[in-house]
């Protein structure tokens, strides 16, 4: 399995919690707090649909690996998986976060049968061009179980302060940002389908006593980023 990114993207491995801060830093709040929220909105879309729990999680595109034990948590019934094109970024991720249940490997080094119920990705299509992108998807398809669920989480270009955290963050700049139906359409093309779009983070931490308005707001398409989750 081969993904296109960046060539530089192995030298961030390093130093990505420093540039994420840098970016983040005018919401007032951390890559935690947009991880779990993500994560939240993932684990209530799929106590809603009433889902069984998954026995296998993959964390696609997984980066330093600190989103993918969060997933463990959310779903305890079952092994995570991380996966990423950087070995850096594993090694890294494997060194700080492996556990029993919590494991990770390089997208060259997955083995050619892992498929699983859950197939989760944060802000991997923005750096993947745009030639490429039906080979990302393809390569989602590959991964799902029958009737697995894809959980697909992106940065929402008509959010403004979306772009101005993306322009403050090194590997984020040049980034080529799409739209949730643009998502929609490339999962219809590659025989998924969409069942829910959800966005999320509509208030930065200033402004933080109206985040109780949030949940009425799932679908204005103007929060910071947005959940798309679809089924083989």
């Amino acid at each position: 399995m081969s993904l296109v990114v960046p060539p530089d993207f192995d030298s961030h491995a390093s130093d990505y919690e420093t540039q994420c801060a840098q970016g983040l830093a005018v919401s007032g709040e951390s890559k935690e707090f947009f991880a779990r929220g993500r994560v939240a909105c993932l684990r209530r879309f799929w106590n809603e649909r009433g889902l069984p729990e998954p026995p296998r999680v993959i964390d696609f595109g997984c980066g330093v690996g600190d989103v993918t034990p969060i997933l463990a948590e959310a779903f305890p019934g079952g092994e995570v998986l991380g996966l990423d094109p950087s070995p850096r970024c594993i090694a890294r991720a494997e060194r700080e976060f492996g556990s029993p249940r919590v494991g990770f490997a390089t997208l060259k080094d997955a083995p050619r049968d892992t498929r699983a119920a859950l197939v989760h990705l944060n802000g991997v299509i923005h750096h993947v061009p745009l030639a490429e992108r039906r080979l990302l998807f393809e390569s989602l398809v590959s991964l799902l179980a029958p009737a697995g669920v894809l959980a697909l989480f992106e940065n929402n270009p008509l959010n403004p302060g979306t772009r101005l955290v993306m322009s403050r963050i090194p590997f984020d700049r040049g980034a080529s940002t799409i739209t949730a139906w643009g998502v929609r359409r490339h999962l219809r093309s590659v025989g998924l389908r969409p069942l829910a779009t959800r966005y999320l983070f509509y208030f930065p931490r200033p402004l933080r006593v109206l985040r109780r308005l949030e949940g009425g707001l799932t679908r204005v398409p103007l929060g910071a980023q947005y959940g798309v989750f679809a089924q083989a």
